[in-house]
């Protein structure tokens, strides 16, 4: 980056670290916190979505409907989420391509499935041959995120469907009673208390979430972890920075990001939990209204 790098082994050790780390494999390193920023910031509100779907599927009165939310939230928490993290992708991306082979090579007279293979056309291959390298990482980070929200979406909808039945079942009953549908009752009556509710347990689950951003690796991104692991690891003198066992500096470094986004995000959440208890009969609301702040 800088002109005074071009022989890093002639520099004093300012120089040097300055160079070091401001390399490019470095620049990929810090470019890997944002990517686990960015898919915290997009996977949080599909996985609030999925859950809010998958909650009111519990409520439904149609047994169809219920049997499916049960069955997704079920399956999801029943089962390890490394096997949904390796499971999604796979079969997701299969099933893409399977549908482009479909489309794109009609006259095609070969099996797709030759024993472990699964074989398309080359029209069908996903991210398509010849994609450039940021495309490639597109496609690899939108399945992280629906495998992502797939499982925390189901630990979600648990959460928001324990926050609507602590709804008094009384003032759903009341409204109906003056009038209104059980659909507008839940939407003027449930959803806005139930976040009070829900709140402890989203908090929870996004906490995790956070801790499980490390298993990117597992879908074939270059994540914190991956990077801390390769630049801290030792080096000999062939390569431009040589330096010994360094792993423990870059490990301490992700201690200290990981714990500033709990920090952050508790900080977050209790925000939000004074801001929702406003006029809420909950122990926080009614502090409130005994400070006179609500």
């Amino acid at each position: 980056m800088f002109e005074f790098c071009a022989d890093p082994s002639a520099l004093p050790d300012w120089q040097w670290f300055v160079c070091y780390l401001t390399s490019g494999t470095h620049l990929a390193f810090y470019r890997s916190f944002v990517v686990v920023v960015l898919l915290l910031l997009v996977v949080a509100p599909v996985a609030l979505g999925m859950g809010l779907l998958g909650a009111m599927a519990l409520r439904s009165h149609f047994a169809p409907v219920t049997l499916l939310g049960r069955g997704y939230v079920n399956l999801v928490r029943g089962v390890p989420d490394i096997v949904f993290f390796l499971f999604v992708p796979i079969a997701l991306g299969q099933g893409i391509e399977w549908v482009l082979h479909q489309i794109n090579c009609p006259d095609w007279d070969q099996p797709i499935r030759q024993g472990n293979d699964f074989i398309v056309c080359r029209e069908a291959k996903m991210p398509p041959v010849g994609a450039s390298a940021w495309a490639r990482d597109v496609y690899a980070f939108g399945m992280a995120v629906v495998a992502f929200a797939l499982v925390f979406g189901a630990f979600a909808a648990n959460t928001l469907f324990g926050a609507m039945q602590a709804v008094p079942r009384a003032q759903t009953e009341t409204a109906e009673a003056y009038g209104m549908t059980r659909a507008q009752a839940f939407r003027r009556i449930v959803m806005p208390q139930m976040w009070v509710y829900a709140l402890p347990g989203l908090s929870n689950i996004w906490q995790i979430l956070i801790k499980a951003t490390p298993l990117l690796f597992l879908l074939g991104i270059q994540d914190v972890v991956y990077w801390a692991r390769e630049l801290g690891g030792a080096k000999t003198s062939l390569y431009t920075y040589p330096h010994p066992d360094w792993r423990v500096w870059y490990f301490l470094v992700l201690l200290a990001f990981y714990l500033f986004l709990t920090w952050t995000s508790e900080r977050g959440f209790g925000w939000l939990t004074i801001r929702l208890s406003r006029g809420q009969a909950t122990a926080e609301g009614e502090r409130q209204r005994r400070k006179g702040l609500a």
